[in-house]
Parts: structure tokens; sequence; C-alpha cells
């Protein structure tokens, strides 16, 4: 697959503005926005850096606002749309042609008979970002004017400037920006044309003009503030002679590399090595990948990112999605099987399980990391469940005995913990052997939505998908203790009664499971997607029968092209449209909105159950077109439980990616 776009599409303002673009530096900085180059979300920018990585996430550089000169004639190739609803200029319809080199953005700007391209791409492990311009076609000189319009916030925030005065100074190679004393430094430098030794050297002049008013469509949609001001800092002019090249830097650091096109080469280097790490870990690797699959392969290590702890400094993480989440803890469990075994990098795996065990607290996982860089927040029952699962399939893989030996201990603190009770009521009911889990006010499970004091879907009680976990866990664990030639009679047992008890989930009037058991209402009986997890993990405690009608029940009612419903809509409370307000959104959330990545575990139960791989792999498919559609090589977090099933949320989602490669994996013929 190649991901391109023509006028028909590059054109039409509707369209490129839908669809938007992402690269990472894997330490959590990114560059987003949008084919037209239109700001449309709070979270676009040319440099959104990392200051704490992996979080601290800052907007610094908004955007590169472009105007051409040739032939005497003034062209401008960038697009904004202001307060009052008016775009101005209209810069997109000069793009003749986008695509996606790998993972890298490329624009071809058309402009009578010369052609400018455009490519963006950021350095690993620096919060540094590159666009370079190469006049491609041309009959005489082009001058390019680069005004640089930049912020200072949080990346979850918005501007409005009331008279901010920022330091703007000139230094060797272009400026530097101080937004306040204190501050991190902004430096946008530009290098030296490469081509024809006659052109000019790019120039810098200081600024300090604030824009105002710059409109946000998307966050109007969200229901949040949806206009913005940025700060016009410098411009910057170069003459491009045909052939020649020019990067322009903006980066953190005071002595960036300018040698942009040897980080390119870099990067490129790196990508190719990705799919090749994919294309030997295949079981069957003679048959060649389809290219939308390659795609999902490099979009997976945009997500991995480094997380530093006193006793590692090159620990790693999982960033759950961009633009707006940072690394959680149960994201990043889930993730971990398809994000790096599957690609075939399972060091990176073992260290994403080696930092996280260094915050493991009374036996639990951290929830998540707050962006603010305070303690760590551990309001989840079903990460830490997960973490056994994410060890189980690096041990499967690998057979690793050191690992397992060194993280043994720590699982078993985490099921002493759990029987006894911890936090949040998490405990193990004594009468039927399955966990319990739940207060007033707080969501544990992964349907997790809540806004102010309201917890939309509190799920207190047992789910179903908690326990499917937790006897998966104790099955694991008797496995391991048995590797480690360690008493496992115990963990077996557990298991045994847990299996055996697990048949209350079982509503023979539905024909399906019950979503949670002994909540304060009584047996929840609404059909949610959570009992697919008893047939898709590894250990099922459900019969065989119990199996098939579960599969059947989730495609019949929830299944759509892109994952599955969170409520059946049948239900009271079903939402089949995501949008509005934050009240309105979180509503929706778990009530009916499809998500991406449960499409992963229906496959692996279909599979279970029906045995047809090529059959279990054509639910995966339409992911293909979604590639185009949205975050462009990514997948999205959600999509609108009604058709057209619109994506929204995170246009990139660990999980989302994760579970279609797992699942493409395990399809293999």
């Amino acid at each position: 697959m190649c991901i391109e776009f023509g006028r028909e599409t590059c054109g039409n303002l509707d369209t490129a503005e839908s669809r938007e673009w992402l690269v990472t530096n894997g330490i959590g900085g990114y560059a987003s926005a949008t084919v037209a180059g239109l700001l449309t979300r709070r979270y676009h920018g040319l440099l959104v850096a990392a200051l704490k990585p992996p979080l601290g996430r800052t907007l610094l550089l908004a955007k590169l606002d472009e105007t051409v000169q040739y032939d005497t004639r003034f062209y401008s190739l960038h697009t904004n749309r202001w307060a009052d609803g008016i775009v101005s200029p209209h810069g997109y319809q000069h793009i003749e042609r986008f695509s996606l080199e790998n993972t890298i953005p490329v624009w071809r700007f058309a402009v009578a008979d010369a052609l400018l391209e455009k490519r963006v791409w950021m350095q690993q492990g620096a919060n540094t970002t590159y666009v370079q311009y190469t006049l491609r076609r041309a009959t005489q000189p082009l001058k390019l004017t680069l005004k640089a319009m930049v912020n200072y916030r949080d990346y979850h925030g918005d501007t409005q400037s009331n008279g901010w005065q920022m330091s703007v100074e000139q230094v060797e190679q272009g400026i530097c920006v101080t937004a306040y004393s204190g501050a991190v430094p902004l430096y946008l430098l530009s290098d030296s044309p490469k081509g024809d030794s006659s052109a000019s050297r790019g120039s810098a002049s200081v600024a300090h003009n604030w824009y105002y008013g710059f409109d946000l469509a998307v966050e109007r949609y969200r229901g949040l503030r949806d206009k913005e001001d940025h700060l016009h800092a410098a411009s910057f002019e170069v003459t491009l002679n045909p052939g020649e090249a020019i990067a322009f830097v903006a980066s953190t650091e005071k002595q960036p590399d300018l040698h942009g096109e040897a980080v390119l080469k870099l990067r490129r280097a790196q990508e190719q090595k990705l799919t090749g790490l994919w294309n030997s870990n295949r079981p069957l690797n003679t048959k060649e990948s389809p290219s939308w699959i390659n795609h999902l392969v490099l979009a997976a290590d945009q997500f991995i990112v480094n997380r530093p702890v006193p006793e590692d400094s090159n620990g790693k993480t999982v960033i759950a999605g961009y633009h707006w989440f940072g690394d959680w803890g149960r994201d990043t469990m889930i993730s971990l099987p398809g994000l790096t075994i599957s690609t075939g990098r399972p060091e990176v795996a073992r260290s994403i399980l080696r930092t996280f065990a260094r915050y493991v607290d009374q036996g639990m996982l951290p929830n998540r990391f707050p962006d603010a860089g305070e303690q760590p927040e551990y309001n989840t029952v079903d990460a830490t469940l997960w973490y056994f699962e994410a060890v189980r399939a690096y041990y499967s893989s690998t057979d690793d005995d050191n690992l397992l030996g060194e993280l043994f201990p720590i699982l078993a603190d985490i099921i002493n913990w759990h029987c006894r009770g911890t936090r949040y009521n998490i405990h193990l009911d004594a009468a039927d052997g399955l966990l319990y889990a739940g207060v007033a006010g707080v969501q544990l499970t992964w349907m997790d939505a809540k806004v102010d004091d309201w917890v939309v879907t509190p799920r207190i009680g047992k789910p179903i998908e908690v326990n499917a976990l937790w006897y998966n866990a104790l099955r694991t664990m008797a496995k391991f203790a048995r590797q480690l030639g360690k008493p496992h009679q115990e963990y077996e047992a557990m298991a045994d009664r847990a299996q055996y008890r697990f048949s209350r989930f079982w509503n023979d009037e539905t024909g399906y499971c019950y979503d949670v058991l002994d909540s304060p209402d009584g047996d929840d009986s609404a059909l949610r997607p959570n009992q697919i997890f008893a047939v898709s993990l590894p250990e099922s405690p459900l019969t065989l029968a119990q199996q098939r009608s579960v599969v059947e029940a989730c495609g019949r009612v929830l299944l759509t092209s892109h994952g599955l419903r969170s409520l059946a809509p049948d239900h009271p409370q079903y939402q089949g449209k995501y949008g509005g307000n934050q009240y309105q959104r979180d509503g929706a959330y778990h009530q009916g909105t499809v998500w991406g990545w449960l499409l992963g575990p229906f496959v692996l139960a279909h599979l279970r159950v029906y045995k047809n791989p090529e059959q279990a792999r054509q639910f995966l498919e339409p992911m293909a077109n979604h590639l185009t559609a949205h975050g462009l090589g990514s997948l999205s977090e959600i999509f609108d439980g009604d058709a057209p099933m619109t994506p929204r949320g995170c246009i990139a989602q660990a999980w989302t990616v994760a579970e279609v490669l797992r699942a493409w994996l395990a399809t293999e013929i």
C-alpha cells in the first residue's frame, strides 16, 4: 500500500484537513498536523517536545507558514482558518501530491512550472524536528519565505497572548526564542542549501507579532476551547536554485545536528531494520506481508519510548496514544505482545517488563503516570493482571529463565496481595474464588470514563474480564512455578476453584455471559465485549460450547469493520455517536463506541472456536483501508457505533495497532 493523495484529496479542504500525519522522536515528543497544513487541534505542532521524557510535552513550534516568490509572482503555500471561520490563505490548493515515505510525510507544491517538495522528520532521542524543502523542478530560482509560529504551553492547553513578550534573539544560523525566564529555549536554525554553491544562504530576521484567533475545528467538536494565538517569532528567507534543498531545524538543543540528511538516513535505516525484524519473526516468512501491515510495523515503533529509571537509564515504556495519552500501565501491558514480541523485538519487551516491575506497589501496577510528573496513580484492577499475560507472552517467545526468576517473586507477591486484599476493595472472595473490585466514585476497569464525580461505567463487583485474567494469571503462575522448580500446587488449586465458580458468569437465558457479578445492583446482563477475553486468553475458563456462543453473540451484535461496540445497540443506554463536550463524549465512550483494539481478541477467539485462520483474518482486512482515513499509516482509538463508524479519539492508538499485528501473526497460514 502506497499512502498517497493527489489533488482530488489535497485540494479538497474537508478531506485534506481530516487526514493527519504523525512523526515521533522515541522520547515522547512528536510533530503532527493535517495534510492541508491547517491546525485543527491544540495538539498539532511541528515540535511538541517532551521536556520530562516521556512526558512534560510542550508545544514549542506550531507551524511554518510558507510563501514563495517565483517569476515575480507570490504564492502562499500555507493554510489557516481564523476565528471568524474564514480560510485564508488557501495554500492547500497548491498541493499536487501528499505521500508517506514509511512514516515521513512528504508534500509536493506545484506553482507554475516549479515543483517544491517538503518533508518532515525528527531525530530519535532528541526534541529536534527537521523541515526540508527541495526545489525539484524549476526554470529559474525560487525564493522561499517562512514565518515561524511559536508557543510555549502544555500540549493540553491553549494560549491567549494577552501581551505576552517572549525573548527572540538572533544566533548563528537562526534565532533563539525564550518564552520566559526559566523556560527551555527553542532554537530555530537553518543549514546551507545543498546543491549549487551559488545559492544564497538562508537568512533569519527577528519578529514579534502575535497572530490571533487560529480556529481549531476539532476542539470545537470536542466541546473545548477552539481559538488560539501563536507568536510569529521570526522569518527565514532563502533562494533555491533548481535541484537545491535546505533544512530548517527546530530544537531544544543549543547545537543540534544541522546535517538533516544524515539524521534522515539513520531514520530510514532504522525503519528498514524494523520491517526486517518483523519479517524474520514471522513463522511462515516466505510470503511477503502486505504493505499495510508493514506500515503498522513502523507505526508500532512510534509508541515505544524511553522511560529512564534510577536503575536503568535505558528503560522503556509505551505511549498509549497520540496525541494526548501518556504511558498507562493497562495499555502498555495489553500492547506489549503486539508492539514488541510480534515485531521481533523481545529486548524491548524485557526492558518494559523490568521498568514497570519497579513501580509495583501493594500488589498493583500503576494505572498511569501523570503528565506533570507526580506520583503514579494505582486506580486499576486489570493492569496488574495484564502484566502476567505480558510476561507469559515474553517467556513463551524467549525462554528467558533469568528474567522469569527475577520477576517471579514480584508476581507471587501480587497474587498474595490480591488474596488478602489491596487498594479499592480489590480482594479474592473466599466464597467463590473470584476477584471482587470497586468502591464508589472510582473507575477500575478499562471502561474507565469519569467526569467530575460521575463514574459512567462503575462495574463494581466481579467484572468478567478481570476474572478471566485472574484465572489466566493463576494458570500462568502454576506453569512458571513448575518451570523454576517452585511449589505450584496452590496456584493450581486456586485456578481450579476459579474455573469451577466461573460458571456463575454464564447466563442461560441470553446464551452469553453476565458482564459483572455481585454488583450493588445485582448481576449485570448487558451484552458487552468484555466476555470475549474469556475465550481469547490462552487459558479459558469456559466450556467449548460456551466459547462458541460468546463468539457468536459478539459477532452478531457487537462486531463492526473496525472493532467491537462497547455495548449492544438495543441497550437503553447505547450511544451510537461519539462527540460533544466532555460529559457527552465520556457518556458515550464505553456505551456503544467501537474500540479498535477489541478486534484482535475477537479474531483470536474466532480462531480458537472455528480453527479457520483464513476466515479469522478476513475480519482484519478492513483496517487496511483505515490507514488512509484518519491518522495516516496508523490505527485509531475509537469509532462511532453507528454507521459509517467515523473514526474518533486518538489518531494513533498503541493497543489497536498492537492487537491487529498480533492477530495477523496468529492467523498466518
